[in-house]
């Protein structure tokens, strides 16, 4: 028995566990049926997973397969090996992370946050990092995720300084990663210790200052490469298929509200539970952010379950000027750090083999989010 109570993973059959759960999902979803009605719940909760699979994981597939046959022949032809060695000196202060680790961040800022995925499933990357850094990774690439595009988006925006405000937010983010990964660092530590390093398979037995590389020409090589890093994005981008549909169905539901003719059944609809909640604190979140308006709380709710989603608000708030460069600034730094990433977070931990860090990394990107936000108005007012 004593040894039943040291193991976590054992419990009792029935235990006041069990009644707290069913409290809390039967409470969630008869509130949410009892606001859409049962038939329409069930329906646009089929309706949007559907409708995340075909627009959202199969484009983080894609993104994956081409972000992983980039990698691998930065991999097979040293790339990541002289990026680790001119940039360690910087990121290891900052990040506490290996040199090889601002690639991610490169693939990520290119495209979305699974494109760090597939480096990190590359032997000769892996066999820069200790166990305790591996985890540290979807909170580096998440920070940057998307950053092309929201950056990009927010200067093209028909607002006084958009592309100052955009640049700020780039600062912000920065700001905001160092947190996040910063925070999840100390909670790795202490979980894996820092002396043990990631298992690599091919690139055991290889001496220090030396890389395995594929046989053959180098054409062949390059090839060989390539498509086995497509591959390895395609086995990427299934990983990630679970936690999107879940995840994201869950936060779309509670961000979204009816349609224009209430509630129908159709994809992407909700009860907007986390907007309210949002207002209801927005008295200290714009005095955080300095917003011009109190229904740009939408934007960063928005964002945690979809960038993309937060941009299309964005744009629709500037065409009718309720936004300022001050918000463009605190809106890219935001939709940059947090990029959805209650909708990919735990499909890329998982993905990681580190799931038992699932809920630290959630909570210490949470608040690198905040603090990207924070950062990014301070930066704007001292700028003016």
């Amino acid at each position: 028995m004593d040894e039943l109570k040291l193991d976590k993973t054992i419990k009792k059959d029935v235990s006041k566990e069990v009644f707290i759960f069913l409290a809390v999902f039967l409470g969630l979803f008869i509130y949410m049926g009892s606001q859409m009605g049962g038939t329409n719940m069930i329906k646009t909760m089929m309706l949007t997973s559907y409708d995340l699979l075909m627009n959202v994981c199969f484009y983080l597939m894609a993104v994956a397969v081409l972000a992983g046959g980039i990698s691998a022949i930065f991999s097979e032809f040293g790339v990541i090996a002289l990026v680790n060695k001119l940039v360690s000196k910087i990121m290891k202060p900052i990040y506490d992370l290996p040199g090889a680790s601002s690639l991610g961040m490169l693939n990520c800022f290119m495209s979305d946050n699974p494109a760090i995925l597939t480096l990190a499933a590359d032997d000769n990357f892996r066999k820069y990092f200790k166990k305790y850094q591996m985890p540290a990774l979807t909170n580096l690439g998440t920070s940057f995720g998307m950053g092309l595009i929201t950056v990009t988006s927010m200067m093209a925006l028909p607002v006084d300084n958009a592309i100052k405000g955009a640049l700020v937010g780039i600062l912000g983010s920065v700001v905001g990663s160092i947190i996040s990964v910063r925070l999840m660092i100390r909670k790795t530590k202490k979980y894996y210790g820092t002396e043990d390093m990631v298992e690599t398979k091919g690139t055991r037995h290889v001496p220090d200052g030396y890389r395995k590389v594929r046989e053959g020409s180098v054409g062949a090589r390059f090839i060989t490469a390539i498509l086995e890093g497509g591959k390895v994005g395609v086995d990427m981008g299934l990983a990630i298929i679970p936690g999107v549909c879940l995840i994201c169905t869950l936060v779309v539901m509670l961000t979204n509200g009816p349609g224009p003719e209430g509630f129908t059944g159709e994809a992407n609809q909700g009860i907007a539970v986390l907007p309210m909640i949002g207002e209801k604190l927005s008295f200290i979140i714009n005095l955080l952010f300095g917003f011009k308006s109190p229904e740009a709380i939408a934007v960063p709710i928005t964002a945690l379950g979809s960038a993309g989603a937060s941009l299309g608000l964005v744009t629709e708030m500037s065409g009718r000027g309720v936004v300022s460069a001050n918000d463009i600034a605190v809106f890219t730094s935001i939709c940059m750090c947090w990029s959805g990433y209650l909708s990919t977070h735990i499909a890329m931990m998982d993905a990681l083999e580190t799931k038992e860090m699932t809920g630290n990394a959630i909570l210490c990107h949470t608040i690198g989010g905040f603090g990207a936000g924070v950062a990014a108005h301070l930066i704007y007012m001292v700028l003016g």
